[in-house]
């Protein structure tokens, strides 16, 4: 019998007290994170009039489109950051792999003669940086790109962290044998990254990827530093706007000149506005997830050993 105990006796079994502790504080974690969400969705279909009257609540008293049909209205500059966004996370997502995967992989290789230099130089860059003074001045005055799409773009390309989890995720899942094989069958440098490491690696990929949409996506802080134009901002910098006044998008909106876009002005609904536009802010990425799932975990397991 103590032979059959021990048979079934797991590393990661727990008494049954101490899962009932444990499932309750994940119930109160995940209760935690979804409530403020599921909030913010009920409170954008409340009146304005309830929200003045009642305040938040999770059971409103009536169901209003209202924030919705405002910024429906007003679209013109949220159709427009939108797009920006969306040009935005897509396009430095797939720079940011392409770079940084073939940047991981050379630091992967160990005949590559100045791996190490480099990977140590990758590494100072985490613990040390020239400050937030030296890159606006690099970006604006020697690269001129302020107001620019590629503002919003090519600081995030290079991520030394992002680089160092795909390095070694290369170094440990990619046979070197592999590698020799495919030269000794004749294939070159190029052939052997993209015939063979890409498709082995989707994992590592798919997984900095994400890290990649959510970063481009949430972004509002290189809006705030260098887009001027109202035609470049992305659609958190808008969000961020709105949460001190509503003015900018009214000032933007098509019906501004109008007597609708004054009459709209004057009744625009404030807080259940700002939380509508919140949820269409969270709508892409919450579809992002399911597409990196099958992938997410693997890949951050595999890439989490740093060395």
């Amino acid at each position: 019998m103590a032979v059959a105990r021990r048979k079934h006796y797991s590393i990661n079994s727990v008494s049954l007290p101490w899962s009932i502790i444990m499932h309750g504080l994940m119930l109160i974690f995940t209760l935690i994170c979804i409530l403020p969400v599921i909030l913010v969705l009920v409170v954008s279909f409340t009146s304005e009039q309830d929200l003045n009257t009642y305040g938040y609540q999770f059971f409103p008293k009536a169901f209003s489109l209202e924030a919705y049909e405002f910024l429906f209205k007003t679209g013109d500059q949220i159709l427009q950051s939108y797009i920006i966004s969306i040009i935005v996370t897509v396009g430095g997502t797939l720079l940011s792999l392409v770079v940084m995967s073939m940047f991981a992989y050379t630091l992967s290789r160990k005949d590559f003669k100045y791996g190490k230099a480099l990977s140590f130089f990758t590494f100072f860059t985490m613990l040390f940086s020239g400050g937030l003074v030296p890159s606006y001045m690099v970006n604006t005055s020697l690269l001129h790109l302020d107001d620019t799409i590629w503002a919003l773009i090519l600081p995030y390309t290079v991520n030394a962290f992002y680089v160092i989890i795909l390095r070694t995720f290369f170094a440990t899942t990619i046979s070197h044998d592999i590698i020799e094989s495919a030269k000794i069958d004749g294939a070159r440098e190029w052939t052997i990254f993209t015939r063979i490491i890409v498709p082995l690696s989707k994992p590592g990929l798919a997984t900095i990827g994400l890290f990649s949409v959510i970063g481009y996506w949430n972004d509002w802080f290189l809006g705030l530093l260098y887009i001027n134009d109202a035609k470049l901002v992305p659609i958190q910098y808008l969000l961020m706007k709105m949460q001190s006044s509503l003015d900018f998008i009214k000032q933007n909106s098509q019906l501004a000149n109008s007597a609708d876009g004054i009459q709209l002005a004057l009744n625009s609904p404030t807080e259940s506005g700002r939380m509508a536009l919140t949820v269409l802010v969270m709508v892409p990425i919450l579809f992002a997830y399911p597409f990196f799932q099958k992938f997410f975990v693997k890949g951050l397991t595999l890439g989490s050993v740093k060395g």
